[in-house]
């Protein structure tokens, strides 16, 4: 078996679990003067870097609650004005459709007054053209009445005067004739 070496020095037994004294007063001075570095240089940078650190954080969600206050209230005007927006184009399209209306309805009794002149002027166009049928009908029958009455009666009807009258009461007789026709029957219209 093997044995363990033990060393002595000045008649102790050393074991080699246990540190000697002086490591662990150097190790605790080591200690103190490492733990008074960094408390008194390194730990106030890193708190330095964490308050910048947490003011940007916090200055940035600040900023970012600033900001989407802004755009809420921006988004809410532009809703409001595209409400308003919305409402003024409903009005301008119900102000054109009543415009429509009333130009469809103006258009509409300018074409009934147009018609109705474009009738009573081709009525007036269709008695004065009658009452130039009706004159030269007269004059032709006054000149056949004549020249058939010259031969009924046997004699020249070339007196005027004579003639008008002859031709006068010819018509004045078929005028006399149509009317009582027409009263006879009035679904016929005096035919």
């Amino acid at each position: 078996m093997l044995q363990t070496p033990v060393f002595h020095s000045g008649g102790e037994d050393l074991n080699p679990i246990l540190p000697h004294l002086a490591e662990i007063g150097l190790s605790l001075v080591v200690f103190g003067i490492l733990f008074f570095a960094l408390r008194k240089f390194v730990v106030p940078k890193f708190e330095e870097v964490f308050a910048e650190r947490t003011d940007a954080i916090e200055g940035g969600l600040k900023a970012a609650e600033t900001k989407q206050a802004e755009a809420d209230k921006r988004l809410a005007e532009l809703e409001k004005q595209l409400g308003e927006a919305r409402h003024e184009a409903a009005r301008i399209r119900e102000e054109a459709r009543e415009q429509g209306a009333q130009i469809v309805s103006e258009l509409r009794e300018q074409g009934r007054e147009e018609s109705t002149r474009i009738v009573e002027h081709g009525k007036a166009q269709i008695e004065a053209e009658r009452q130039q049928a009706v004159t030269q009908l007269r004059a032709e029958v006054g000149t056949l009445a004549t020249a058939l009455a010259g031969r009924i009666v046997g004699e020249a009807l070339e007196d005027d005067d004579r003639a008008n009258r002859v031709v006068d009461r010819f018509l004045a007789d078929l005028e006399t004739l149509e009317t009582a026709r027409a009263a006879a029957d009035p679904n016929d219209g005096g035919r």
